[in-house]
Parts: C-alpha cells; structure tokens; sequence
C-alpha cells in the first residue's frame, strides 16, 4: 500500500506545505468516482452560496432541476431541485481538501453571505486546519487543509503512531503500514 505523502503524485491535492498551490478548477468531464447530491429549495440562491462562498464553479445547469458544481478534479456536488429539505444540518458531512492559504478567504466569504455559517478554522490532531459550514439547504461542509509536516508536533507523533512518515523520514519504507504491501 502507498503511503500517504506518495498519494500527492497522483492527486489533484498538493502535498502540504507553506507554498502549497490550489490546483486550477477542473472543467473536464469524467465518470465521477464519487459526488455528493445535496437537495435545495432554491437552485439560485444555493448555487450561488457554493460559487461565491465555497469557491466551487458551475459546471452546467439543467433549469429548475439540477446544478452541477465542482472545484478541483473529483470534488463534484450535485444541486438538485426539492420540494424541502432538512431543518437543521444532519450529523454527517462531507470534506473536501483545500490548501492552507485558501482557509480564510473561504471563512471570509461564506461568513459575507450568511454570517453564522462558519466554525472555525480548528486545528486537529490529525495535522489539518479546518473550517465547518453550514450551506443554505443544511448540508454540513468541511473545508480541510493539510498542515506543513513538523516531526516535532503532536500531529506528527499521532500520525507516526498509524504508520504515516514523510519519504524523506522514518524507517526508509515512506511510512507504510505495519502490514507491508
């Protein structure tokens, strides 16, 4: 199995790291290995949230019934017309990778559409920086940004301790798991 670091070569999410750079919107079409379907009561206003606080594009539109929308390569959600939706945000959530430098301006601009959307940022103990929205249709959104590897952190002990190493650190192996290959 490869390990976590040896992933970013086949990414479209940069390895971590003061300079890391979004990658550029993906406009292409593909067979989507995964994507999130949320339910709006208003493809207009929800769309629009998506777009201008969440950094997502329209990818295309089928009036009054779906909106495609994407950000990066496999980061695809699916607007689709509904006659209600949940009244409060459910317990699940879906991530989606962004890079450090993205975080504010993110905060920033859901929290200049809908004040009270944002949580965060947080770090957690799994050497990420994140940030909670709720959407306008309650979907609960988790915008997550890998921090810079500090071997001397707790996030790094926590990460060693499941067998994640930098390449360049470790036991030579790039931090496979204990089960080898």
């Amino acid at each position: 199995m490869s390990d976590y670091y040896d992933a970013f070569e086949i990414s479209p999410v940069p390895a971590p790291g003061p300079d890391a750079v979004a990658p550029e919107p993906f406009r292409g079409i593909y067979g989507m290995p995964a994507f999130a379907t949320v339910p709006t009561g208003d493809l207009a206003a929800s769309a629009a949230f998506w777009v201008r606080g969440l950094g997502f594009f329209e990818l295309f539109a089928i009036p009054g019934t779906l909106v495609h929308l994407r950000r990066w390569a496999f980061q695809d959600v699916l607007l689709v017309a509904a006659e209600s939706v949940p009244e409060r945000a459910p317990a699940m959530s879906i991530s989606f990778a962004c890079v450090l430098d993205q975080v504010d301006s993110l905060v920033e601009a859901c929290r200049a559409l809908r004040p009270d959307s944002v949580d965060g940022p947080r770090d957690t103990p799994w050497n990420t920086r994140d940030i909670t929205v709720i959407t306008p249709e309650n979907a609960r959104i988790v915008l997550t940004a890998a921090k810079p590897y500090d071997p001397a952190s707790q996030e790094a002990h926590n990460l060693a301790a499941i067998g994640i190493t930098p390449p360049d650190t470790g036991r030579g192996d790039h931090g496979e798991h204990a089960g080898g290959r």
